[in-house]
């Protein structure tokens, strides 16, 4: 059954029956970039080129040059790694063909020694019957242990072949890393942007000589802005879940409490005669409440603020901005609503069915803006 109670102000009473709520909150925060690039220069050189509209404020599209250091030095660097490689690979192919040599000649030192010793047994047979002289055995001995010794070296060079080729190899290994470093140094020559964005302070000017390690510009992208806005702990905790699911740390995190918390957000900018609106999304919250404000620091993300700007009409969100941020949760049901100036010490007054009035305590569960959430009590 729907309550009635008093509205102190104009001594009129209204119903009050349980009605779906939406949560919301407003927070206060100015935007920044998304992403920030801060160019750096990673290799050393003179600066022979740079993009005509390199200035504060111009805007860069992705993968376009904004400046080309000198290229020289890094050329030569490649082109002298790549005759080392090929240096290597053809002392590679010499060894292959050697060790091809060296088989063959093998085989046939072998073939050739299993007729000296096959010559040397026969001769051994006939000395026991004094057929040869003993000068002649000697001196087939002397042949068998020649063939042994030419056979043995030719084993002995077949056998370094590996720790040979080992050698080679990583050598060729060695230079070819070094090949893939002068590559990239010389990449690196070339410096682009890596994302549509917008020019800060630029600190360099053409025929500069740059140092490894030095800063070029700063940059920030145009594809998304973020609002870091400050929600007192009172109004977040209305936009939580009543039935919230464990999270999962082992699988997209993020994503999960997305889903979870499905958040629609605003940005606001009002200043002046200007009043300008943003459809922004829920991204993420801080790691920790500020602890001076006791507030929960909310980070909401507006995709390609750019795009609907007009000039001298509808500005784009632009880092700096001081904006105002909206929240809406998804809406609760059976809520009991009133208005929040009806309250008083924690009390209203309600009309009973003989139509007095009886003050009646409350538990007011939230307020949000001009009503009070009341739990309990009515």
């Amino acid at each position: 059954m729907a309550n009635h109670f008093l509205c102190r102000n104009r001594f009129r009473t209204i119903v009050v029956p349980a009605v779906p709520l939406r949560p919301r909150a407003v927070g206060y925060g100015t935007a920044r970039p998304a992403h920030i690039w801060s160019a750096v220069a990673e290799v050393k050189g003179q600066v022979v080129e740079i993009h005509p509209e390199l200035n504060p404020g111009a805007v860069l599209k992705a993968e376009e040059v904004a400046l080309r250091i000198d290229a020289t030095e890094y050329e030569l660097q490649v082109a002298q790694q790549e005759a080392e490689i090929a240096q290597a690979e053809a002392q590679l192919a010499e060894l292959a063909a050697q060790e091809t040599n060296l088989q063959e000649s093998l085989e046939i030192e072998q073939a050739s020694l299993e007729l000296a010793e096959q010559d040397l047994a026969r001769l051994r047979t006939l000395r026991t019957t004094n057929s040869v002289s003993a000068a002649e055995y000697e001196r087939k001995q002397r042949e068998v242990l020649l063939q042994q010794q030419s056979t043995q070296s030719l084993k002995n060079s077949v056998n370094i072949l590996p720790a040979q080729r080992r050698a080679i190899e990583a050598t060729l290994t060695a230079r070819r890393a070094a090949l893939a470093r002068a590559q990239l140094d010389l990449q690196r020559t070339v410096v682009k942007a890596p994302l549509d964005c917008r020019l800060a302070d630029v600190q360099i000017e053409e025929g500069q000589f740059l140092a490894a390690g030095q800063q070029l510009f700063d940059a920030y992208g145009i594809d998304v802005v973020e609002v870091e806005a400050q929600f007192p702990i009172s109004q977040v905790r209305p936009l939580l879940p009543e039935a919230a699911e464990p999270i999962d740390l082992t699988a997209d995190v993020m994503e999960t409490m997305r889903r979870i918390f499905d958040l629609e957000a605003t940005v606001r900018l009002e200043t002046g005669d200007l009043d300008v609106t943003w459809e922004a999304r829920f991204d993420r919250i801080r790691e920790q409440l500020d602890l001076q404000t006791q507030t929960v620091r909310i980070v909401v993300a507006v995709d390609d603020p750019f795009a609907k700007a007009i000039p001298g009409i509808r500005p784009p969100l632009t880092p700096g901005m001081f904006c105002e941020v909206y929240l809406r949760a998804p809406p609760r049901t059976g809520r009991i609503v009133i208005p929040r100036h009806t309250l008083r010490d924690g009390s209203v007054y309600l009309v009973d069915g003989e139509n007095r009035l009886r003050r009646r305590e409350v538990d007011v569960g939230h307020v949000q803006g001009r009503l009070a959430v009341v739990r309990g009590g009515i």
